[in-house]
């Protein structure tokens, strides 16, 4: 049987800065470029069509670069502990290049079973470092300095006239795309590695002028944040990619601004690190004393929330953008977080699944890290709870993103946008927003206070002071609490 290596894309679908396709290069054998569908993956409550519409933007753009050089990714669907058995009854097997994921625990899984698998079968796996993220580490001490050296070492350089040509492929069934997913959604950000090029141009050349001074508004930071992110979770670009082109923008007024940037990548990395080295996170509180706080759960709460319908605006309108569009910034996102998990006094589990398929950019190392904080159940980062209305004044001040997103209070003056309960009844009915638009389904400043107390009371418990003294000794750098 013909001999052939394969390169494993998983999330990592580009065809530049890549490690195992640069190796797979240089070995010669016959090349397979292959992807895989997973069912078992996809039935996942954290994932969405969104992302698999994603994935498939992704490999339409690398085919339509590959096939200059007459090679091709093929996407074929199955459990890939079958996949790679099928493929190996039809060719042998050399050599099988990828790069390490930090992904869903079911992820890990496959992987350990496709390692006995490889082993068994005399193929050898070679797996290389994804990002900034390193595999066995034992806690953090070395991490910072390790993040940086690589992020100012040579990107990986291909030549793709090199690329071997690939076995025949006769004898492999392809996925047939559905059409659910070959559709654009004009409504979302287009996925594509030239589509991640262009981003990236523009905004170290315009739009990151002002990154900083718009990083918290929901209606201008769509335009002023960089919008890598989904770049970045599938793989279209790489960190360093990123970092280094940054470094290239030396303009005046642009010094703090790329600065500010460049952190957000580390702690990119720095929250995927700690979920590499915990992964449990996505089921379990990091810190096992809050397994004492008692919640319940309230259903109709849970979905008002998902629709945005809490009778909030600026909550409101943030879950009917992300639904709609799978982006809001930052800020936005620990602020409906906070208000699941505090004001409604919701576990973040709870909440978990719904706002990963909203996420167009759902990465699950930041996801359930990020959550577990916005949620307060870390013990040993500082508990915010966003007041909603605040939040709303201080960076929706004129209501723009609230009017856009929620058409409902178009009418409503500004000085009521951000709390339409206070207008009276009379006004209500002449704003057309009576049984349209809900009153809130809680009072915020008593839920706020009230949250306030519990999570502090438990926050001195010994069994959460002693779990933070372990996860302090595990995932925070040396001389800092944090990233």
């Amino acid at each position: 049987m013909e001999k052939i290596n394969i390169v494993w894309f998983k999330r990592d679908l580009r065809l530049e800065d890549h490690k195992p396709l640069q190796c797979a290069i240089l070995e010669g054998h016959p090349l397979l470029l292959l992807y895989i569908q997973e069912p078992e993956l996809w039935e996942d409550e954290h994932m969405d069509h969104r992302h698999n519409r994603c994935i498939y933007q992704s490999l339409q753009s690398m085919n339509g670069q590959l096939a200059a050089y007459n090679q091709r990714i093929v996407v074929m669907e199955g459990n890939p502990l079958n996949v790679f058995k099928y493929i190996h009854q039809r060719y042998t097997i050399h050599h099988v290049f990828s790069h390490q994921e930090t992904g869903l625990r079911r992820t890990y899984r496959r992987d350990l079973q496709l390692k006995d698998f490889f082993l068994e079968s005399s193929i050898l796996w070679k797996e290389f470092q994804r990002n900034g993220v390193l595999r066995g580490l034992k806690n953090r001490d070395t991490w910072r300095k390790a993040w940086y050296r690589y992020m100012n070492s040579p990107i990986d350089t291909i030549d793709h006239s090199q690329l071997p040509h690939p076995p025949s492929i006769d004898s492999l069934t392809e996925f047939n795309w559905p059409a659910a997913l070959t559709t654009q959604n004009n409504q979302m950000q287009g996925i594509g590695l030239e589509e991640a090029q262009d981003t990236m141009t523009s905004f170290i050349t315009e739009r990151g002028r002002h990154y900083m001074q718009n990083i918290s508004k929901p209606e201008t930071s769509a335009n002023h944040c960089s919008r890598l992110s989904p770049f970045l979770v599938y793989g279209n670009l790489s960190i360093r990619q990123a970092y280094q082109a940054s470094l290239k923008q030396q303009e005046f007024g642009w010094k703090r601004n790329m600065a500010s940037f460049r952190s957000r990548l580390r702690w990119h990395d720095h929250f995927i690190q700690k979920f590499e080295m915990e992964d449990r996170m996505e089921f379990e509180h990091v810190n096992r004393g809050y397994d004492q706080l008692n919640k319940k759960r309230n259903d109709i709460f849970l979905e008002a929330w998902a629709k945005g319908i809490t009778g909030f605006p600026l909550v409101d309108a943030c879950m009917r953008c992300l639904k709609t569009t799978g982006y809001v910034n930052f800020r936005m996102r620990a602020m409906v977080v906070s208000f699941l998990t505090h004001h409604l006094w919701q576990d973040w589990r709870w909440g978990s699944s719904t706002l990963s398929k909203y996420f167009l950019d759902f990465e699950p190392g930041i996801h359930f890290s990020q959550f577990q904080m916005q949620a307060g159940v870390t013990g040993i980062n500082t508990v915010r709870m966003y007041n909603p209305v605040k939040q709303s004044m201080e960076n929706d001040a004129e209501g723009a993103f609230i009017k856009r997103w929620i058409p409902e209070l178009s009418n409503v003056p500004n000085q009521f946008i951000h709390e339409p309960w206070k207008l009276t009844a009379l006004d209500r009915k002449f704003l057309n927003i009576d049984n349209v638009y809900p009153d809130p389904i809680i009072n915020h400043i008593e839920a706020g206070r009230e949250a306030r107390k519990r999570i502090w009371s438990i926050r001195n418990h010994p069994a959460v002071r002693e779990e933070s003294k372990r996860i302090l000794k595990r995932h925070t750098l040396p001389g800092r609490r944090n990233a």
